[in-house]
């Protein structure tokens, strides 16, 4: 009697706690003092405040390639990559974190009027964490223009070491990677300014588009006058480069209205990240038609963003758990008394798991009728589960059900997406069961 009256209490609690929103969501930290860093520290506390229920668990990596393999692996659910570095296959966009300019900066009256005119001469690269990085973007460039990379020399050093190597004109242009704000580039330009006492030049790449076209992690920009310096201005006309993205990113897997609930909450709440530290005020949402197949936009953010608000946090009628989701007390007193009736299960407890299966199989080729027909089976499942006297499934089975109704429901989002808007179908509600 004692056992059963904690199995009963143990389900109520349980079922109050499904039914309140929460999650765990796990995300990279760069390296001490990073961009990075500072960035998920505003947000970490931002999100703190607007949304209580939801705990960001970090995940310390070492730089960029770090935070792509973390994702890679799905040791995180959110991290923070660069369009051009080592983007992980599995990562779909969440939001666009910054805009960064390529540039190659050229000082006053320089012969090199394009990239064609390296070959022989020795470009500057900024030291520091990224210096790999850039390094390689420097190659691509090189690469499309048929340079070899060893026909151009290296030099790794200090923005005003690289200064100095310009005006002894040691190094014929730096190749600098930062936003159109104060970063690398505006410190680059500057240094160049004062050790040659004029007004440096941004070197065009009027191929950007083209670039960009074989590299898919670069894209085109224009970059106005002035950009870099106002005074006088750098550039001093117009100019089209490359530019690379830094992106919040999320596996694949992640459900649509997860995904969608972050964007929103990134987007909806800029201005405060934006008081907490100024990396924020860049920020922007990633074009909803952008069919990139580099860090596409994620569906479920897509879908927000032309359609409205989607939020996991808000309504409390869409409710997913995430892996890491904390269960209390009551929860694993549940789950330790139905373990004890494991050598009871029988074939009939695991047919509603078969059944999800079967419903994730028959999805992709289902016509809007025969789509309309396993939404009404995929509740139905839901809701008979949601009956079960406390006890009466295995701790085994539920976490097959939990898995097989995720499957399932991702399977269905993805055929009624594909099959266009008109098919208005409501989403079921979704049971996640951890154990």
């Amino acid at each position: 009697m004692a056992v059963a009256i904690l199995l009963v209490a143990a389900g109520a609690f349980a079922v109050a706690h499904v039914w309140s929103p929460h999650a765990n969501l796990r995300i990279t930290l760069g390296p001490p003092g990073s961009t990075a860093e500072r960035f998920i520290t505003a947000f970490v506390s931002v999100s703190r405040v607007q949304h209580p229920r939801v705990n960001l668990d970090l995940v310390r990596v070492d730089d960029l390639a770090g935070s792509a393999k973390a994702l890679e692996e799905r040791r995180t659910d959110l991290a923070i990559v660069r369009s051009d570095a080592g983007a992980p296959a599995n990562a779909q966009t969440i939001v666009i974190l910054r805009r960064d300019v390529v540039a190659l900066i050229v000082p006053p009256h320089s012969p090199v009027t394009s990239v064609a005119n390296l070959a022989g001469k020795t470009v500057g690269l900024v030291a520091g964490p990224l210096q790999d990085t850039n390094t390689r973007v420097l190659d691509m460039v090189l690469s499309y223009f048929n340079i070899p990379a060893k026909d151009v020399g290296r030099a790794i050093l200090p923005i005003d070491a690289l200064a100095q190597a310009v005006r002894q004109k040691k190094v014929a242009a730096i190749l600098a990677v930062g936003p159109m704000a104060p970063g690398e580039i505006v410190d680059g330009v500057a240094a160049v300014a004062r050790a040659t006492k004029g007004t440096p030049g941004i070197l065009a790449l009027d191929e950007a588009e083209a670039i960009g076209k074989r590299f898919p992690g670069f894209e085109a920009i224009d970059v106005p006058v002035g950009a870099f310096r106002a005074r006088p201005a750098t550039p001093s006309e117009s100019v089209t480069t490359l530019a690379v993205t830094y992106r919040f990113a999320a596996s694949e897997l992640m459900p649509n209205v997860v995904a969608a609930a972050i964007a929103r909450s990134i987007l909806t709440t800029k201005a405060k990240l934006t008081a907490v530290t100024p990396l924020a005020a860049q920020i922007e949402a990633p074009d909803p038609d952008d069919k990139s197949p580099i860090l596409p936009v994620h569906p479920g953010v897509a879908s927000y963003l032309s359609n409205g608000d989607q939020s996991f946090f808000d309504q409390a009628q869409q409710y997913l758990y995430l892996g890491g989701v904390v269960i209390s007390l009551a929860g694993s007193l549940l789950a330790a008394a139905s373990a004890g009736w494991a050598r009871r299960r029988s074939e009939a407890e695991w047919r509603p798991v078969w059944r999800l299966v079967e419903i994730a199989d028959a999805a992709p080729g289902a016509d809007r009728a025969e789509l309309a027909a396993l939404e009404g089976e995929f509740r139905a499942i839901v809701s008979a589960m949601l009956g079960c006297t406390t006890g009466a499934v295995s701790t085994d089975c539920l976490s097959a059900f939990a898995t097989a109704l995720a499957h399932a429901r991702d399977a269905l989002d993805r055929r009624r997406a594909s099959l266009g808007p008109e098919t208005a179908l409501p989403s079921a509600p979704t049971l996640v069961v951890a154990h």
